[in-house]
């Protein structure tokens, strides 16, 4: 760990912590909620031995990047902006970008606003989103999953509150070792249980203390407020992005998904990834893969099978 170099870099009116390590084509790591550049790690190292530039930034709102207040400048406009002032700065033409959770949703968004930047793009967990011009995504979350589903409930402004009551350490293990099959939901009262009567949530094999003292000091400097806005952006980023209305993603794509997933398990979204749609949205999609026993960090519970794949994939290019 202590190889990797560490940077900060001014992009699109903002200063961005980078993590990187390694000489050759660059790939461009992308995290999730509620995670860092530090999910990353096991990554970064593995592809630095391949020969290649592993990059991980922490995005907007998160770790030592820095996190403006307005929930509209969260919107993923504003973050592949960041991502691409990013690219531009790293001074190559085209970058692989491999995204977990909202980390691939930007991935999703920079494939379909500047292809021309990407090579190829792995996504983790989440698939292509195509857009639907009947309904806001909100309000159909709603009407699908009901008012309790965790992103109607993200919309709320006590969230950052309801997460600092039930203590920064205690939510991070809480949402790093759930294996509940989706879609998951906040009760209004004690929405991720409580501290003081439930029994103590065990770390993940994958996840040390060490790495769990990380997360929680960097999440405590920073708060939630940032990481939330991108889900209170939902309905704006669907307004933002009428135009591209029916667009195709139109780089070459593998997705990666664990059979134990939150997102994987939610009702829609297998009929869409096993049906034609999918396919037909993305063009060039060259392969799904299905970990069998592997929920929503797939990247840090399986990383050398995720790496292998990935690179067997990349190599290609």
């Amino acid at each position: 760990m202590e190889t990797i170099e560490h940077k900060l870099v001014s992009v699109n009116g903002i200063t961005m912590h980078v993590a990187e390590k390694g000489k050759g084509p660059v790939v461009l790591f992308l995290h999730g909620f509620p995670e860092l550049w530090y999910t990353w790690r096991r990554q970064i190292l593995a592809f630095a031995a391949l020969g290649y530039r592993a990059v991980a930034p922490d995005l907007r709102g998160y770790g030592d990047t820095d996190a403006p207040e307005a929930v509209t400048r969260y919107t993923c406009h504003h973050i592949v902006g960041d991502i691409v002032a990013l690219i531009k700065s790293l001074e190559v033409e085209k970058v692989f970008v491999v995204g977990h959770d909202w980390g691939a949703m930007i991935g999703w968004y920079l494939c379909l606003f500047r292809p021309d930047l990407v090579t190829a793009f792995v996504s983790l967990t989440v698939d292509f989103r195509p857009r639907n011009p009947r309904w806001k995504p909100v309000q159909a979350m709603k009407a699908f999953f009901g008012a309790d589903y965790y992103m109607c409930r993200f919309q709320e402004p006590e969230m950052e509150a309801e997460i600092k009551k039930y203590g920064t350490a205690n939510y991070i293990k809480k949402v790093l070792a759930s294996r509940k099959p989706g879609p998951p939901c906040l009760p209004k009262t004690n929405p991720f249980g409580n501290p003081d009567t439930d029994a103590p949530m065990a770390l993940p094999s994958w996840f040390s203390e060490e790495d769990l003292k990380y997360y929680v000091n960097k999440f405590e400097q920073k708060g939630f407020s940032g990481p939330l806005n991108y889900y209170r952006t939902l309905n704006l980023n669907w307004e933002l992005t009428a135009p591209w209305t029916g667009s195709k993603v139109r780089v070459p794509v593998k997705f990666m998904v664990g059979d134990e997933d939150v997102t994987y398990t939610t009702p829609g979204v297998k009929e869409y990834v096993h049906g034609p749609s999918f396919k037909k949205d993305v063009p060039l999609l060259e392969d799904i893969v299905i970990l069998e026993g592997v929920a929503h960090f797939l990247h840090q519970e399986k990383p050398e099978e995720v790496n292998t794949y990935i690179h067997n994939f990349i190599k290609k290019f």
